[in-house]
């Protein structure tokens, strides 16, 4: 896993058991440089202390006390001291963080990540730290998405959601406290119901998106039931229900017209299109698409909510690519979505995996099979980074429309290769 994100920013690092035992065993307190870019490659948005190793200030410091000079910036920084509480973490918690890092894989991870909130018991009193633990975990979840997808948080987000919930109930001396846990209880539960909805827990995401409109009404929140609504949308798409899909769409439209965001609008507009798009009815589909894409030009603004980082021209585009090929337009879905894998940010991978999966099943419909089994062969190398039941039931998808070219070679081996890939799941 780290030699391959390595590789895909350039970097050599021979990160094998010698170096594992070493990080496990606290002889390695403070990665080098070319780690902390390979780990910060691998978990955007997250340094090397939310891993559990110490500041690079304290190792040099600690290194200069006893050596009489800082440790080189090429090599590890082994230091002995443990005292709790470098960087905020103590050291009991930092060696949890860095055996699951380096050993457990992005499941370990989100469930240590995560424990902040899961750890919180029901109590009589919630402040700004139990708030900001809760908005912690919101992020938390959304980056270790963006990079591998669903399948492996989805039972870990479960309990930090309990908790926050638990929080609501406890007394809280600031308005803008008691704000803040209902606004981050309500995305917390957007992000499990998400994690839910592309692991195909379609029953469950529906609950979760319900406690958060809830949730939204209760406080009052007109940013979070935009937010709700919008994802509503979203499942009711995937879930067979365009009609809903349409209506849902429009009523995140009619709450978000209050936020000043023209990004927001614009991906509303877009759930609104993809419910059309499902109902056959292109005239409607056209005219949400055109408004979408006008709104996306006004371009961001500080109004535009922290939930909406994935939505750059890409996923603009990805989106464009799902409505035309609903309309069985598919020359017109394969240019969307050749422009969505190629403006792609390579942070969100499992955005990458989506588009490209997508992409496939359109060139395997519109009868290109080598250029299907082509992108469908970059699907499978992601499905080794990226857990997601959505982008492999797209990828079945093209499969079956392959199988009755599997003569050619080029189709034959991406068969022979999704087969082995699901023998060995």
């Amino acid at each position: 896993m780290v030699r391959r994100a390595a590789r895909e920013i350039g970097e050599q690092v021979s990160c094998d058991a010698r170096y594992i035992g070493r990080v496990e065993s606290g002889e390695i307190r403070c990665p080098n440089y070319a780690y902390e870019r390979v780990f910060r490659h691998m978990f955007p948005g997250r340094g090397p202390e939310d891993m559990g190793f110490l500041p690079r200030a304290a190792v040099r410091g600690r290194g200069a006390h006893k050596k009489g000079g800082a440790p080189s910036a090429h090599t590890e920084s082994p230091v002995d001291d443990r005292s709790p509480g470098a960087g905020g973490t103590s050291d009991e918690e930092s060696d949890v963080l860095r055996r699951a890092f380096m050993t457990g894989g992005t499941a370990a991870v989100a469930a240590v990540s995560l424990a902040g909130v899961a750890d919180a018991r029901p109590r009589r009193h919630a402040g700004e730290a139990e708030a900001a633990a809760v908005e912690q975990a919101v992020r938390r979840i959304r980056l270790l998405d963006d990079r591998h997808g669903a399948d492996a948080l989805y039972r870990r987000a479960a309990r930090p959601l309990r908790a926050a919930y638990d929080l609501l109930d406890a007394e809280t001396r600031r308005r803008s406290v008691a704000d803040r846990l209902h606004a981050g209880a309500g995305e917390l539960a957007i992000s499990v119901g998400w994690l839910a909805h592309d692991s195909g827990r379609f029953s469950d995401a529906r609950s979760h998106y319900a406690e958060a409109l809830a949730t939204a009404r209760l406080a009052g929140d007109p940013a979070l039931e935009a937010h709700a609504f919008c994802n509503t949308a979203f499942l009711a798409r995937d879930a067979g229900r365009p009609r809903e899909a349409v209506r849902a769409a429009q009523a995140a439209q009619q709450a978000g017209r209050r936020l000043g965001s023209d990004r927001l609008m614009s991906l509303l507009a877009l759930r609104e299109a993809g419910g059309w798009s499902r109902l056959g009815d292109r005239a409607a589909c056209e005219a949400a698409l055109v408004r979408a894409r006008s709104l996306f030009d006004r371009g961001v603004s500080d109004a535009d909510p922290e939930w909406m980082t994935f939505f750059g021209e890409a996923e603009l585009e990805g989106l464009e690519a799902q409505c035309w090929s609903a309309l069985g337009d598919r020359p017109r879905a394969v240019a969307h979505g050749e422009r969505a894998v190629t403006l792609a940010d390579p942070h969100f991978a499992r955005n990458i995996a989506l588009y490209t999966a997508q992409l496939a099943d359109d060139l395997a419909h519109g009868g290109a099979p080598e250029a299907a089994a082509e992108a469908g062969g970059r699907v499978l190398e992601l499905l080794g980074q990226v857990q997601s039941a959505r982008i492999r039931g797209m990828l079945g998808s093209t499969v079956r429309n392959l199988r009755p070219h599997r003569k050619d070679s080029q189709v034959a081996s991406f068969l022979a290769r999704h087969r082995r890939l699901r023998a060995s799941a």
